[in-house]
């Protein structure tokens, strides 16, 4: 009879593995916290130019937005308007997905400790339990034990 993953593998480890890898990864990722300073004010975009620096805002990307799209409804084969509405859209959003801001929620050694035992060591038994186990071995222990 074949194992997890039509290997000689065992079952009971998959699942073990499964479980753990599962919990341990859900565990992890809830103690992320996400962010975000995105607002139409807010500056996505940065350059210097002549000694000083200027800033790209949200704002500044939607007006050649509303331009784009006043020329594609004019005229739906436009180019100018189509890029000027597709890049548009493209920037905004690359600002908003890079103003995005991931931090670690505060808990004890322990809590980390333990959630990472489970994600790794669960995703350790879910590899070995699809892995091949060697025939040989087997035959070895049982004629072992039959002794």
């Amino acid at each position: 009879m074949n194992g997890a993953g039509g290997t000689s593998g065992g079952v009971g480890q998959f699942f073990i593995g499964l479980v753990m890898m599962c919990g341990g990864f859900y565990l992890l990722l809830n103690s992320i916290s996400v962010s975000s300073s995105f607002g139409l004010g807010s500056r996505l975009y940065g350059f210097s130019a002549m000694g000083s620096s200027f800033g790209i805002t949200g704002g500044m990307i939607m007006i050649p937005f509303m331009f784009g799209i006043g020329l594609v409804f004019f005229n739906s084969k436009n180019i100018i308007g189509w890029i000027l509405s597709l890049g548009s859209i493209t920037a905004l959003i690359f600002g908003v997905i890079s103003s995005i801001k991931f931090g670690f929620k505060t808990m004890t050694a322990f809590e980390l400790i333990t959630i990472l035992v489970l994600a790794i060591g669960g995703l350790g038994l879910f590899l070995r339990s699809l892995k091949s186990m060697d025939k040989s071995a087997h035959i070895t222990k049982k004629q072992n034990i039959s002794d």
